[in-house]
């Protein structure tokens, strides 16, 4: 047996990143909710954040960064985001521009991820299809802390 690190490609890890933001009052207290699962549909990771004030728009984005970031973590190669918010998935698909000031540096960071993962597609689900994140979003922006 060698200590040779082996060469090729790094091995292939699909995951589904649900995320949702969540603001009491747009704006104010607001939080953010992330669960990633396996394509088997078995979960891998959870995450909440309580934001501070801010709108729910800024919330979507916060939650999607947040599921990004543990997809990295986790060593993701190709990640399906799940989001309710049609705004945030239409503005990653380049579908609508985004105009707001306080978005476009929030939608530059999710782009700047990109070339971390060998692709990111995004999908608009319903709102009860996205439950959990829903659920740990409005959690975080209570303010019952924050997990990861």
């Amino acid at each position: 047996m060698t200590d040779e690190v082996p060469l090729g490609p790094a091995p292939e890890r699909r995951v589904i990143a649900h995320a949702d933001g969540a603001s009491l009052g747009n704006p104010g207290h607001a939080g953010a909710g992330y669960v990633l699962l396996e394509p088997s549909g078995v979960e891998i990771e959870r995450g909440q954040q309580y934001l501070g004030e801010t709108t729910n728009n800024e919330a979507e984005y916060e939650a999607l960064l947040l599921a990004l970031r543990a997809a990295y973590r986790l060593q993701a190669t190709h990640v399906t985001v799940r989001m309710d918010s049609q705004l945030v998935i239409k503005q990653m698909r380049g579908e609508y521009r985004v105009r707001n000031a306080r978005l476009k540096p929030l939608h530059d960071n999710v782009r700047r991820a990109f070339p971390y993962f060998v692709q990111i597609r995004f999908e608009h689900v319903p709102r009860e299809q996205n439950a959990v994140a829903d659920g740990l979003a409005g959690t975080a922006a209570k303010g019952r802390g924050s997990v990861n």
